[in-house]
């Protein structure tokens, strides 16, 4: 049969928005070259119009210059619409390119939502629950801690049920015993030393005794 009727020819893919763009531009640069070309022979007509004097020879050389001038005018519209297109394919490719990069963010944003789903379901202690458990456990833990600490400082030498008052009147009383010693000029009682007796002179020995004679 492929001998018959031959081989199916295989579709080529349509061409891409930058490879449009890029003949674009080639073919607007050859446009430009053949305008730069007219532009050239039109200054060469002037210049011999000028020199030359009225009469068949200068309108022959009008005649061309006008045929030069038409052309170039062709090549100006041919570029201006190469132009437009241009225009229209770089906006397309834009869009395009627009739309591709939005899909990409999304494409990310619902992996990060996936993984975060996931990362919450697989970790007990993102509970909301489980932290709000957590923060009171810690708080009575530090109100324990607390109280341990206040029953360890406590002092075992002061009994319980000394009156606070009692014991301002003692240190009113001790206070004005230190004024009144620092006046005199003597320390404090408790920290002055007791008056010995004194105590009884020996007996004298005479010189017999000291050498033991009778």
């Amino acid at each position: 049969m492929r001998r018959i009727f031959g081989a199916p020819k295989k579709k080529e893919p349509p061409p891409t928005l930058e490879q449009a763009g890029d003949r674009m531009n080639s073919r607007a640069d050859r446009v430009d070259e053949q305008i730069s070309k007219l532009d050239q022979q039109l200054m060469k007509f002037r210049e011999q119009i000028k020199k030359t004097r009225p009469g068949p020879a200068q309108e022959a050389l009008k005649r061309r210059a006008l045929n030069v001038l038409k052309q170039k005018r062709m090549y100006e519209n041919q570029r201006e619409t190469l132009y437009n297109q241009q225009f229209n394919v770089e906006q397309t490719r834009f869009t395009v390119e627009s739309i591709q990069d939005t899909v990409q963010t999304v494409q990310a944003l619902k992996s990060a939502s996936s993984q975060m789903k996931t990362t919450l379901k697989a970790n007990k202690e993102l509970d909301l629950s489980f932290i709000d458990n957590l923060q009171d456990e810690l708080a009575d833990m530090a109100d324990l801690t607390n109280d341990i600490n206040e029953m360890m400082g406590q002092s075992y030498a002061i009994p319980d049920n000394v009156d606070e008052s009692d014991l301002m009147d003692e240190l009113d009383a001790l206070e004005g015993e230190l004024a009144l010693e620092d006046t005199v000029g003597a320390g404090p009682s408790y920290l002055q030393e007791p008056e010995l007796p004194e105590l009884p002179a020996a007996p004298q020995q005479t010189a017999e005794e000291e050498l033991g004679l009778p």
